[in-house]
């Protein structure tokens, strides 16, 4: 054998070792103990549908965190480690939302996220307060998206808590920018779903209109169970006969979906401010009489102007083909960058430990950028408020679940111009 040939062979050989030490490092990598995230939302009932987008948000989320090598720990706390969503099925009660909490602890996992009903995370972080208090070798942190009652960073805030969605009147506020410029508006509808959320929207409605739009007149204001009403028809007869121009509403899920077909068919042709009117078939319920008037807030559209924007729409997309898949929350992206983000500065999973870092996060992504104030523990964000259109139409490129309808964006708001002083006495 030529010495030549003796190199080759020694360079086969040795190429042939790497690329078992490469493959035996990515089964390690791969192998590395997840961190583990658990999701408790309504994954049956009438709003499963709605836990059913969440989790797609999260795992998109986690799968960009996981794609860029996972968290970075130091080797004594596992090294880089994925990311991985676990899902308990709260079917929308509270009750069972705490039973899912027990799950997950007793699964020892330190960081619980939830957020469609503001009673459930009432009663979550109750009960986080006193678990942590009595077990602390086994604490918990608590990511809420979307439970959006004003007292949940106020009188009830937690250092265990950290909301990431705007709160209810942060979002009114973004609403009545618009709505006090609506010069055709004499008499308005307040409707909403019987619960802590649905109460505190009608009860800052009522102040911030008076403040705002006394000449405004109240024709109706109305509180009806929630996830229980199969036929909003009654509802919407008196929508009708009350002679309002316009109706304002905090419902989501089919609580909405169902309201505003119901107007549509009574012969409504007034105008919807809503939290929640731009997802999970309202704009298809709706149809040509949603244009121009059905109004919704919220932290971020497809249709928000500019390519990072854009760019990050179109990979959810990409991702998530199927219309009925089109429900993609910038907040909840921002979420899981932010945890991301603290666990690597704490170097730990501890939730304590989690909870240090998460209070001074500051991330950006796509465009956006926001901050925790620690204060309360209450996101600071920028928020958009839209009107309903036919795709195509100026500002309109991207339409909603293949519906044919988008929102153009009509108001941005800052984070600092989005901001509100809080209540908050914190407990650390």
């Amino acid at each position: 054998m030529t010495f030549v040939e003796t190199l080759a062979r020694r360079g086969v050989l040795v190429a042939l070792l790497a690329s078992a030490l490469s493959a035996t490092t990515g089964q390690a990598q791969t192998a590395a103990e997840p961190i583990r995230i658990g999701m408790i939302e309504g994954l049956s009932g009438p709003f499963a549908n709605t836990g059913e987008a969440v989790y797609r948000n999260l795992v998109w989320a986690t799968e960009r965190v996981n794609a860029r090598g996972g968290v970075k720990l130091p080797a004594s706390q596992g090294g880089a480690r994925p990311l991985e969503i676990v899902r308990f099925d709260s079917k929308g009660q509270t009750e069972e939302a705490l039973s899912a909490l027990r799950s997950a602890i007793d699964k020892n996992i330190a960081i619980v996220t939830q957020g469609n009903s503001s009673a459930a995370a009432a009663g979550l972080i109750d009960a986080l307060n006193k678990h942590n208090e009595r077990d602390p070798a086994r604490q918990v942190v608590f990511l809420n998206y979307s439970a959006v009652d004003p007292v949940l960073t106020n009188a009830k805030c937690s250092y265990w808590h950290f909301r990431f969605d705007a709160h209810a009147d942060m979002r009114m506020s973004a609403l009545m920018s618009v709505v006090k410029e609506d010069k055709a508006l004499k008499g308005i509808y307040l409707i909403g779903q019987d619960y802590s959320f649905g109460q505190a929207v009608l009860a800052e409605a009522r102040q911030q209109l008076a403040a705002q739009r006394p000449d405004v007149k109240i024709v109706g204001d109305e509180l009806h169970p929630m996830a229980r009403i199969k036929d909003f028809a009654p509802y919407a007869a008196k929508i009708k006969a009350s002679g309002a121009q316009a109706v304002l509403t905090g419902n989501w899920g089919n609580d909405l979906t169902l309201l505003v077909k119901a107007a549509r068919e009574a012969g409504f042709d007034g105008s919807f401010y809503t939290f929640y009117g731009n997802a999970l078939g309202a704009p298809a319920a709706i149809g040509d009489a949603g244009i121009g008037k059905v109004v919704a807030v919220a932290d971020w559209f497809p249709n928000v102007p500019g390519k990072a924007s854009e760019g990050f729409y179109q990979s959810f997309r990409q991702r998530f083909p199927n219309p009925a898949d089109d429900y993609v929350h910038m907040r909840m992206q921002l979420m899981i960058e932010s945890l991301a983000q603290a666990i690597e500065k704490a170097g730990s999973v501890n939730a304590a430990d989690i909870a240090a870092q998460l209070e001074k996060t500051q991330v950006h992504l796509a465009g956006q950028s926001a901050r925790m104030r620690a204060a309360d523990h209450q996101f600071q964000q920028p928020l958009a408020v839209a009107v309903m259109d036919r795709q195509g139409a100026p500002g309109v490129k991207f339409d909603v679940e293949g519906s044919g309808y988008g929102f153009r964006v009509i108001r941005q708001l800052s984070p600092q111009q989005a901001e509100q002083p809080h209540t908050c006495n914190m407990v650390r």
